[in-house]
């Protein structure tokens, strides 16, 4: 069975004159690399296929592939990271990960949190911030948290991502909807701990792989999730695995979560706790990053007794079996 392996590598849009910022999502050549070789030593043939417009002249030149290992995040606009996805539907070839439908949902926070609420799930309660003149309307309990409403990785987050009162919300927004014109999400910040939950599986066949509790090193003002403490998390964070009280309940959200949106093969639930004690729904990565040593999701397997190649193993399993390809 041969494999095509689509992915967006951070070299390619630095050379083409991106920031380090705007290409955090996108690949290192090693993680190209581990996923290929796991899925050598599982047996499968594979070809790098790369970027969407690597995808576009490959498949106009007549190349197909049994199934396509899809990581690719995107650059432009909401439906970004459902390119190559709906690409590969017009051919019918089988990929892994989430449809396009879940892929843009999910990259709207607010349009996510919209949907799970309705299920029943636990979430802060929010506004999206599209223009300066929205500050002015927000009704939400300080302090509350700002965060770019259709970014990953951490970008637009800091320091001064907690705001505390009206005016520290004016100056963040100002500033963040200069750098994220498609708007932000402002939530009821959550003072409990901080959660996220693996899951490799499709809809109700769905598994957790484990839970890691994020702990920092150094409590203070600076003690946010951000795209500085992600990419220097050795220093800023601890990951634990909680006990097994909290670790049952945030499980049971994050699987609920994961077949409330239709979340496929495998991917991450964030979770943090609220002043009574209760695990809130913040965000879902149905595309979640799977560098070797630096990505959440292998690190908490990790963490629960797994090795990469069975990550990717299981990826391919769930990919497998809903396509009918086993």
């Amino acid at each position: 069975m041969t494999i095509g392996l689509t992915y967006d590598l951070r070299s390619d849009y630095r050379n083409e004159g991106y920031s380090e910022e705007e290409t955090a999502e996108f690949d290192r050549e090693s993680t190209v690399e581990a996923i290929e070789q796991a899925l050598l030593q599982l047996g499968y043939q594979t070809d790098r296929i790369g970027h969407v417009r690597h995808l576009v002249q490959r498949l106009a030149g007549g190349d197909r592939w049994d199934m396509v290992f899809n990581i690719c995040e995107g650059m432009h606009g909401i439906g970004r990271e459902a390119q190559v996805p709906a690409l590969l539907d017009v051919y019918r070839i089988p990929y892994t990960f989430s449809d396009p439908l879940v892929l843009s949902l999910t990259l709207h926070k607010g349009m996510t949190k919209r949907v799970v609420r309705d299920y029943g799930i636990p979430t802060p309660a929010f506004v999206i911030i599209e223009n300066m003149a929205d500050c002015a309307t927000v009704g939400l309990q300080y302090p509350l948290f700002v965060k770019p409403n259709a970014e990953g990785t951490g970008k637009g987050i800091n320091s001064l991502s907690k705001v505390n009162n009206p005016g520290e919300l004016n100056s963040i927004c100002s500033e963040l909807l200069v750098r994220y014109p498609s708007g932000l999400l402002v939530e009821e910040f959550l003072p409990g701990r901080e959660f996220t939950v693996g899951i490799l599986g499709t809809g109700r066949e769905g598994y957790s792989v484990g839970i890691m509790e994020i702990l920092y090193k150094k409590e203070d003002a600076k003690s946010i999730y951000s795209y500085e403490t992600k990419s220097d998390y050795l220093k800023a964070v601890e990951y634990t695995i909680p006990g097994p009280e909290i670790a049952e309940k945030c499980v049971a959200l994050a699987l609920k979560t994961w077949q409330v949106l239709g979340c496929r093969d495998g991917g991450r639930v964030d979770i943090r706790v609220d002043r009574f004690g209760t695990p809130n729904f913040i965000e879902v990565n149905p595309l979640a990053g799977l560098d070797k040593v630096h990505s959440d999701l292998p690190i908490l397997a990790y963490m629960h007794g797994y090795d990469f190649e069975r990550i990717i193993g299981e990826i391919m399993l769930s990919a497998r079996k809903r396509t009918g390809l086993l």
